[in-house]
């Protein structure tokens, strides 16, 4: 079983997460904005990551660091959970309906950094959630992991459904990333011997 279990405390936010690859969908999640853990819990279950994570933050101030620190810190442990990257495939898309939204995401933990990201979503909220902020999530998430994260909403209408079919897309993107793969057993996934 892969796993990790972080803690991360800064002055503005402390974030603990549990972690497991190979689960069943299982999740627990609180950060005090309850769109976001809607987002999360459906991220584990499409994912079919087992999730622990709590996150207390400076909601007092803004919802910023609170999204991008959950960001950070679940990026931090897929890293912690893949190790050392050998006999995964890597790289992982997926397309995701919902609805009258497509949307896809693309993940490659191949070591560097990049996030590209296009939400369209034009309000201001999304339930509770400052719908700019999806956008800091999958940036924190991209610096985390040292992966490149590509999300992008295709075409749709509800802002809801938007935000929505994005963390299904990436959630799938990542379980096929993670994967391993029996022809690459043992072996880095890359030609250049360093990920």
């Amino acid at each position: 079983m892969r796993s990790a279990r972080l803690d991360r405390t800064t002055k503005e936010t402390a974030v603990q997460i549990r972690l497991t690859l190979e689960g069943r969908g299982r999740h627990q999640v609180t950060t005090g904005i309850r769109f976001f853990d809607h987002m999360l819990e459906l991220f584990a279950h499409h994912g079919a990551f087992d999730l622990e994570l709590s996150a207390n933050g400076d909601l007092d101030v803004d919802q910023h660091h609170t999204v991008e620190d959950v960001g950070i810190t679940l990026g931090q442990a897929f890293a912690q959970a893949l190790g050392t990257k050998r006999g995964i495939l890597r790289a992982g898309y997926f397309v995701m309906p919902m609805d009258e939204t497509l949307a896809l995401a693309a993940v490659d933990f191949s070591g560097r950094t990049a996030a590209v990201v296009n939400t369209t979503i034009r309000t201001r909220l999304v339930g509770d959630l400052q719908s700019e902020l999806v956008e800091d999530f999958f940036e924190g998430f991209s610096r985390g992991a040292h992966a490149n994260v590509h999300a992008r909403v295709l075409y749709g209408r509800s802002s809801h459904h938007k935000a929505e079919a994005l963390f299904k897309a990436f959630a799938r993107a990542l379980r096929a990333a993670c994967w391993r793969d029996k022809q690459m057993l043992g072996l880095l996934p890359s030609t250049k011997g360093v990920l």
